[in-house]
């Protein structure tokens, strides 16, 4: 059984802007991309822009974009946003760890198929990374397919 407890405060002011892709788990909307950063934007209708940038391949192979939008369904849980990328279909979107400098966290869903940890620098430091993949670990989430994704 995997713990999905989000966070129980997120200030979106701080969590917006740039994050890298340290690792995650293998999946067929990131499939063969390295070099993948997600930026987040306030849209003016209040929800939030989301654009996920990747090369496909290597870092200087064919540059690839996918723009979507995210919200935060229930102010009571600021942690479980909704992320869509075709149209009127959602996705959860958990963050389950949280930098309190907003400079690392560790993303899941409702399902244990999908799980990512960002940064805002492109580098995690080793010791971060580990402690970020133990608490997965007593989280539940088995480690083995987890990719390191290369960045610059």
């Amino acid at each position: 059984m995997i713990d999905k407890t989000t966070v129980k405060e997120l200030d979106l002011n701080r969590y917006l802007g740039k994050w890298y892709e340290v690792a995650r788990f293998p999946h067929s909307f990131e499939k063969g991309l390295v070099g993948v950063t997600a930026t987040y934007r306030l849209r003016d209708d209040g929800m939030i822009e989301v654009l996920n940038e990747g090369f496909k391949g290597t870092l200087d192979g064919e540059h690839s974009t996918a723009t979507g939008k995210a919200k935060i369904p229930d102010k009571r849980e600021p942690g479980k946003l909704k992320v869509s990328f075709f149209w009127i279909f959602y996705a959860d979107y958990f963050v389950l760890e949280l930098d309190p400098n907003y400079q690392y966290v560790m993303i899941g869903s409702s399902s244990d198929k999908y799980f990512w940890i960002l940064s805002r620098t492109p580098q995690m430091e080793p010791a971060i990374y580990n402690m970020l993949c133990d608490k997965a670990r007593k989280r539940g989430y088995n480690l083995e397919k987890l990719y390191l994704v290369p960045q610059t």
